[in-house]
């Protein structure tokens, strides 16, 4: 399937309110399939300086949406949102993970964290603290605006004894916020895959974000479980790695993501069946529904993409 082709496909289904893209854009691996890099050669030599800053750009001449990651290491800063805006169409549509400092209950021992490494998290959804440091900034791009997915890393006994702990204040935060933006929930606990769970964002009218991950059921299985459709309007999704996998072991097999090296049959099968499905919902009460695909899942994923538009029916 030629690039151009595969924008015309991506725009009609961005009309029909499915946006499908991948998790983050700087990957030099792409170039000679979605990149030209002699575009970010200087000197003679491949910029990497210059390919980070300039390839979204090309990546917007194909793909209507992609989910930004950066957000989630610190709160978005509006010369850096309108930076990315201004690398992309108007009707281009960037997802957000929001950052850790709403969603980590209690800071790990990691280097980035500092002094907090070890701590319990003040701020731990916090609404206030949410609309004050990440959605005013956003409002500056609010036209590119899709998905605000509130990623949640997989929670220790300690930090809750029973999921339904998790969703009562999972309840309290999402009553607070501003209703007019899109709001998705991903988790990394499988016990916590509980009716009081898809209850609590059936109530705030949120998404749960459909995830492929270490320890978490496939979405395939994801989407067997009764009433996970908590928001009938939009879906959202992450294809992010096999399930079982580390991400460490991931980014060392399949870097620098040049080709597949893995086919997940599974995870493409369920990557059309959910496409096919928004497809086939209903139109009126529609709004965009986003699918993201991770290198990590298979080694590229402008590859996996294609296999699953392919299996869709659409190529």
């Amino acid at each position: 399937m030629s690039i151009r082709e595969l924008h015309s496909l991506l725009a009609d289904l961005a009309a029909r309110n499915v946006y499908i893209g991948t998790s983050s854009w700087k990957y030099p691996g792409w170039c000679g399939q979605l990149y030209e890099d002699e575009r970010y050669f200087y000197r003679g030599k491949f910029s990497e300086t210059r390919f980070n800053r300039n390839c979204l750009e090309e990546y917007a001449q194909v793909f209507k949406t992609v989910c930004v990651d950066a957000g989630y290491y610190r709160f978005p800063e509006q010369r850096y949102l309108e930076a990315l805006a201004s690398q992309v169409p108007d009707d281009f549509l960037f997802s957000f993970k929001v950052t850790d400092q709403i969603t980590i209950k209690k800071f790990t021992r990691l280097p980035r964290f500092g002094d907090k490494a070890g701590k319990p998290n003040e701020h731990f959804l916090d609404a206030d603290l949410f609309e004050r440091a990440f959605l005013r900034p956003c409002e500056f791009i609010r036209g590119n605006v899709g998905l605000l997915i509130f990623e949640f890393s997989r929670f220790y006994p300690a930090d809750f004894t029973h999921g339904r702990e998790f969703a009562e204040l999972l309840d309290a935060f999402l009553e607070k916020l501003p209703p007019d933006w899109q709001y998705g929930v991903e988790i990394r606990n499988r016990s916590f895959l509980h009716p009081d769970y898809f209850e609590v964002l059936k109530k705030h009218g949120v998404a749960h974000v459909y995830n492929n991950w270490d320890r978490m059921p496939s979405v395939a299985e994801q989407m067997k479980i009764p009433d996970t459709r908590t928001q009938p309007a939009y879906t959202g999704a992450r294809f992010l790695l096999k399930p079982g996998r580390k991400y460490q072991d991931a980014v060392d097999l399949f870097s620098p993501y040049e080709e597949a090296k893995e086919t997940d049959d599974e995870a493409r099968q369920a990557g059309a069946d959910l496409i096919n499905s928004i497809i086939g919902g209903k139109k009126g009460e529609a709004k965009p529904s986003f699918i993201y695909i991770n290198n990590r899942l298979e080694g590229n994923a402008l590859i996996t993409i294609e296999a699953m538009l392919a299996r869709a029916g659409l190529i």
